[in-house]
């Protein structure tokens, strides 16, 4: 099977500034994800990017920086998908073949693993699923004991838990995409999905898990990344 990985790192970015080359315990963001990726069972991982400094940063780490993004599909609503189908589109034209499936992999999750990259394979390929999709258990945060809010008042959801303070284990347990692996047959990314309508879970540990949006995420990320 013939994966072509793709990172995508933008220069935009609002919440934390040059937010994919800030240092994370001395290495540049997107540097974890470079080695990672390098280490693993893809068969080709490229660098797409609109800034020519995160470019040349990627470069020195060791990554495949093919072509520099255009500024239409480098803005803040600028979707995932038209980003990874330019990008399969001119890998495949400079490689001259077609790839069976894409993984995305957002510098953003920087402590995913190539065991995460491979089993993410392999479950692909045994399977024939359309995709597979990392995920983390929830947890505390259970979608049953959400509230909506009227002014002040406190208003249970539809899927609210059977009594109040329901203990966790007596929820059946939920998962949230954590950002760290997208991967997708090549035909499901051209009907202009990243799921596909079998989707399969690959669950990754919370350590392992944290998104990078804000100052606090990195600090997170530190914290975590000092114990790996």
């Amino acid at each position: 099977m013939k994966v072509l990985g793709i990172i995508p790192a933008r220069g935009g970015s609002k919440g934390v500034p040059r937010k994919n080359i800030k240092l994370l315990l001395g290495k540049p963001l997107i540097g974890w994800t470079i080695e990672a990726s390098a280490a693993s069972n893809l068969t080709r991982t490229i660098l797409t990017t609109d800034d020519e400094e995160i470019a040349q940063i990627g470069k020195e780490l060791g990554a495949d920086v093919p072509f520099i993004r255009p500024a239409n599909l480098a803005t803040d609503s600028s979707g995932a998908i038209p980003v990874i189908q330019h990008a399969l589109e001119l890998v495949e034209k400079e490689d001259g073949i077609i790839y069976d499936a894409i993984m995305m992999l957002q510098p953003t999750t920087p402590f995913r693993t190539v065991e995460d990259i491979n089993g993410s394979l392999d479950l692909l390929e045994r399977t024939g699923a359309d995709s597979v999709i990392s995920v983390i258990d929830v947890g505390g945060h259970h979608p049953a004991r959400m509230k909506y809010l009227d002014g002040d008042k406190l208003i249970d959801p539809p899927f609210c838990e059977a009594y109040e303070n329901q203990p966790r284990q007596e929820l059946e347990p939920m998962y949230l995409r954590t950002g760290a692996i997208y991967l997708t047959k090549r035909e499901i990314l051209l009907q202009n999905s990243l799921k596909g309508n079998d989707c399969r879970a690959w669950i990754m540990p919370e350590e392992r898990s944290v998104n990078i949006d804000t100052p606090i995420d990195f600090e997170m990320a530190e914290y975590f990344g000092k114990r790996l």
